[in-house]
């Protein structure tokens, strides 16, 4: 049961970064890859769990914590000019299934049910972040000056939290 639960909870950073992302044309292909991602990274985590739990374990928390900095950055520079470059939604999909490694690595290295976990990350992960990119799409609240900056803020202010942890 537990591993139904992590795996819904690891979608979360993903569906908070998709509800802020307005415009996205093929929603259904980036859950899809999004969902895909969160099961593939487990995987790979599971298999090279203890040959290199320290190594990334150490980095996939920096990388997240970068990532965070960076789209919080942005939103920021965003929330008034719609001329600031935007992140690929892809790499920001790549980048956020980081996390799922190193829960993985740890599940891994406890000897829990890897199937499980991967099936439920994947399938959560899907689901919810097509559901919050339709939510996105459709709600003028989160395309509201005000929401960007706090969001924008909050992401800074939560990488650097995460970066000194």
């Amino acid at each position: 049961m537990q591993e139904i639960i992590t795996g819904v909870i690891m979608s979360f950073d993903v569906v908070a970064l998709y509800l802020l992302t307005t415009n996205v044309r093929s929603k259904f292909l980036l859950a899809l890859w999004t969902g895909a991602l969160h099961a593939i990274f487990p995987l790979i985590g599971f298999y090279f769990g203890e040959l290199l739990s320290g190594i990334f374990l150490d980095w996939t928390g920096r990388i997240s914590s970068i990532l965070l900095f960076f789209v919080g950055l942005q939103l920021l520079l965003s929330a008034k000019n719609n001329d600031v470059p935007v992140i690929p939604l892809y790499i920001v999909a790549i980048l956020a299934s980081f996390d799922t490694f190193s829960v993985s690595l740890s599940f891994g290295m406890l000897n829990l049910q890897k199937d499980v976990f991967i099936i439920s990350a994947g399938v959560a992960t899907f689901t919810l972040s097509y559901a919050a990119l339709h939510f996105a799409q459709k709600s003028s609240i989160l395309k509201s000056y005000i929401f960007k900056m706090a969001a924008g803020l909050l992401l800074i202010v939560l990488s650097v939290m995460l970066l000194e942890w």
